[in-house]
């Protein structure tokens, strides 16, 4: 239910919304990601004021041009409560651009603490408020339940870490008993049962540099799918993992354009060449 008690129409929902902006600005999703050594090679300090430098020129160059955008929160929280100020900023400027924002948060726990989180990134009410958050379900799916409430009713939605890009992520990953299925595809399951209603609340993380692994047959959600370019998978990488999910899949390039920095015009160029490469490459 919604805040004024009225169940979302599927026209409110994230699955409509996603596919909206989709349709109309391409698959890519972009990141924003201040870390130190991208500060230094755009010329900027290292500072709470150098990270809103940054992340002023990307939203220049990426609203408008790119369906979404996923702000890394752990480098803007480097910095406190600066850094928080800063991307609370980051966030309305791209959401007032018409802009998806993918929070990269990775928030995971239990009951009211869960909730907080859920509160922080989902609620109309907060000032850190995204169209979407990355989660992680490594407390046990369930835990998950009131961030997807919440997203259900304000028509938001999640990412859960599923089979992730990094190398450590394999052996939890791919791990089972007996003759169950894998940790990674019980969490594919388990998004499947909770998309029955058709909103496409759960999302996925799936690496695009490594073969997953996965049935993938049944769930018709989006994909965000990160590793594109700088951590070494191509358009052609992400056609062949993926060959029965790219209505929804959501490449995510970050240093591949963000080194192209610093001026807006180089960094919207290199997000409208990777932009339409996934398109063509996907289509």
């Amino acid at each position: 239910m919604s805040a004024d008690g009225a169940a979302l129409t599927s026209e409110h929902s994230w699955g409509h919304r996603l596919r909206t902006a989709v349709r109309s600005r391409g698959r890519l999703c972009v990141g924003i990601d201040p870390h130190p050594p991208l500060l230094r090679a755009w010329g900027l300090p290292e500072t709470a004021e150098g990270v809103a430098r940054f992340a002023d020129i990307c939203v220049e160059a990426f609203v408008g041009r790119v369906a979404l955008v996923k702000p890394q929160v752990a480098f803007f929280e480097a910095y406190g409560s600066a850094g928080y100020t800063v991307l609370e900023r980051t966030i309305a400027a791209l959401r007032e651009g018409g802009t998806l924002v993918v929070a990269d948060a990775k928030r995971g726990d239990i009951g009211s603490t869960m909730s907080a989180y859920a509160q922080a990134w989902l609620s109309d009410a907060s000032p850190l408020v995204s169209d979407a958050v990355t989660v992680s379900p490594y407390l046990g799916f369930g835990a998950l339940e009131p961030a997807v409430t919440l997203a259900d009713e304000t028509g938001r939605g999640l990412f859960a870490l599923a089979r992730t890009s990094n190398p450590e992520g394999g052996g939890l990953q791919g791990s089972r008993t007996s003759a169950g299925p894998s940790v990674a595809q019980s969490i594919v399951d388990d998004a499947v049962a909770q998309n029955r209603d058709g909103k496409d609340t759960i999302g996925l993380v799936i690496g695009a540099t490594r073969g997953h692994g996965l049935d993938l047959s049944q769930f018709t959600g989006p994909i965000l799918a990160p590793g594109l370019g700088a951590q070494g998978a191509t358009v052609t990488d992400l056609a062949e993992i993926f060959q029965c999910s790219r209505e929804l899949l959501l490449p995510n390039t970050s240093r591949d354009v963000l080194r192209r920095g610093p001026t807006v015009s180089a960094l919207r160029d290199a997000a409208e060449a990777i932009r339409d490469e996934v398109e063509v490459g996907l289509s």
